[in-house]
């Protein structure tokens, strides 16, 4: 009987604990600030705002969004969240770096966490960083990009030319030239992350030029890269987000960045009253963080696929070092000769 009533005690303290959890987190307001994307960008601010809505209809989460038109919008969007006092206010980009800074100081008992930047030692004991090895999820869409290419030539278009958009550009660089070291590469930056009309004029170009599979890692821009490549029946590599329903007969992977789950981490946490406050969290392929779209196997034949478990093995083991700095992009190309 003493047994019994051990057993029962642990079972009433777990029923206690998961109970005061869900209480506390169903009292919980967590907002987030888009970036010019918008909410709707069928990448990095909706995979996030995806992230939210799981947290709402796992933990009870109260959610809300405000939508950025410019880059001038932040501050005030961060202090519209701050009014209606949020728990965890986020800032979705590297863009929103120092709009959340000059945030943090001035609210300093107010939480914040930020997408795609670190403050490094300098980060706010109120402020959390999230990261990604964006690179390593493109190592493996550039090594799927370089073996599906027909021409032996693909295209990588990024947004702005930004630390985080260099890892994307390198590791799927490294990537098609760890396949085929002949490939021929067509880069270009578009200096946005919305102007879709702009997206689809330089994938045309690539076209033109003889590149047959285009990456892009630019937003909203990329609507138009893939339009292009649909247009032309040509293939293209997604990114942040499975974005083979844009084009289901072109879109051959994407290089996903789960965005949704870091997000849905961090509110978890702090629901737990866990918060890690003053740090940057980085995540990796081994964090299921980073990855090739589930759709990507219906895409490319089974042999690559064979070929990608082979890879993300070797990245996980640290035997696959994968660049994200063209100086380690550099040093990469020396090891393949």
């Amino acid at each position: 009987m003493r047994f019994n009533g051990v057993v029962l005690s642990a079972i009433l303290l777990v029923s206690l604990s998961l109970s005061s959890y869900s209480l506390k987190a169903a009292t919980l307001k967590v907002g987030m600030v888009t970036d010019v994307g918008g909410v709707n960008d069928q990448s990095f601010n909706q995979s996030a705002w995806e992230g939210l809505q799981k947290t709402k209809k796992d933990l009870g989460i109260k959610i809300s969004y405000q939508e950025s038109k410019q880059d001038a919008d932040y501050p005030a969007n961060l202090e519209t969240l701050y009014d209606a006092k949020n728990d965890l206010i986020w800032g979705i980009g590297f863009k929103m770096a120092d709009a959340i800074l000059l945030a943090a100081k001035q609210n300093p008992k107010q939480k914040y966490a930020i997408i795609d930047y670190s403050y490094g030692n300098k980060t706010p004991p109120n402020v959390l960083g999230v990261m990604f090895k964006a690179e390593e999820g493109a190592f493996l869409s550039g090594y799927l990009a370089s073996k599906m290419s027909k021409t032996g030539s693909v295209g990588f278009i990024g947004g702005m030319s930004v630390p985080i958009i260099h890892s994307f550009q390198y590791g799927f660089k490294a990537g098609a030239l760890y396949a085929n070291k002949k490939i021929k590469f067509n880069e270009q930056y578009a200096e946005s992350f919305t102007d879709a009309a702009k997206g689809k004029a330089i994938a045309n170009q690539m076209i033109g030029k003889g590149s047959d599979v285009i990456f892009h890692a630019a937003g909203a821009v990329g609507d138009g890269v893939i339009e292009a490549v649909k247009e032309k029946n040509k293939m293209a590599v997604g990114v942040d987000r499975d974005q083979n329903y844009l084009a289901p007969n072109n879109v051959i992977t994407s290089s996903m960045k789960r965005i949704d789950n870091a997000i849905y981490n961090v509110v978890n946490d702090l629901g737990k009253g866990t918060f890690k406050g003053g740090t940057t969290i980085e995540y990796g392929l081994k964090d299921g963080a980073v990855d090739v779209a589930p759709t990507t196997s219906k895409m490319v034949p089974s042999v690559l696929m064979e070929d990608i478990s082979k890879l993300k093995k070797s990245i996980v083991e640290g035997k696959l070092k994968i660049p994200a700095t063209s100086s380690a992009f550099a040093t990469f190309v020396k090891s393949l000769k």
